[in-house]
């Protein structure tokens, strides 16, 4: 293969696939707290999308929620990128050691962690407990 013709398909295919965002709405300042305060159960992921294991989170999550839509239905996502807002208020409250951990908040508790966790039932595990606390 001639290099232009590898440089030009490499650009196209990072063009054409979307950029990993996490799971939910982005974070800005206060959005976690705005939820908590309307009364919602909040998952919390803090990924980067260079994050290998934070992909593989996501495809857990996203064939989680593709099996059960009640999870969407009643629990606020929010995606928090590392790279931009490790050192957050939010994550410096909640010390969060590193990309690729999920939190599940409600109120003014924190409902479980997982730091680095990909497994499947790990990780249906949390959104259960999210999904309880939701509907309770």
């Amino acid at each position: 293969m001639h290099r232009r013709t590898f440089l030009t398909s490499a650009a196209a295919l990072t063009l054409a696939s979307p950029a990993f965002a996490g799971i939910g709405k982005a974070y800005t300042p206060g959005l976690v707290q705005k939820e908590l305060d309307a009364g919602k159960t909040v998952f919390v992921d803090f990924y980067a999308d260079w994050c290998t294991t934070c992909r593989r989170q996501e495809r857990v999550i996203n064939a989680l929620l593709s099996q059960n839509t009640a999870y969407e239905e009643n629990i606020s996502f929010v995606a928090v990128d590392w790279d931009k807002h490790s050192n957050s208020e939010l994550s410096v409250f909640l010390n969060i050691p590193r990309r690729s951990t999920l939190v599940v908040l409600r109120g003014d508790e924190e409902l479980g962690r997982i730091v680095a966790g990909t497994r499947e039932n790990e990780i249906k595990a949390l959104l259960d407990t999210a999904l309880v606390a939701a509907t309770s």
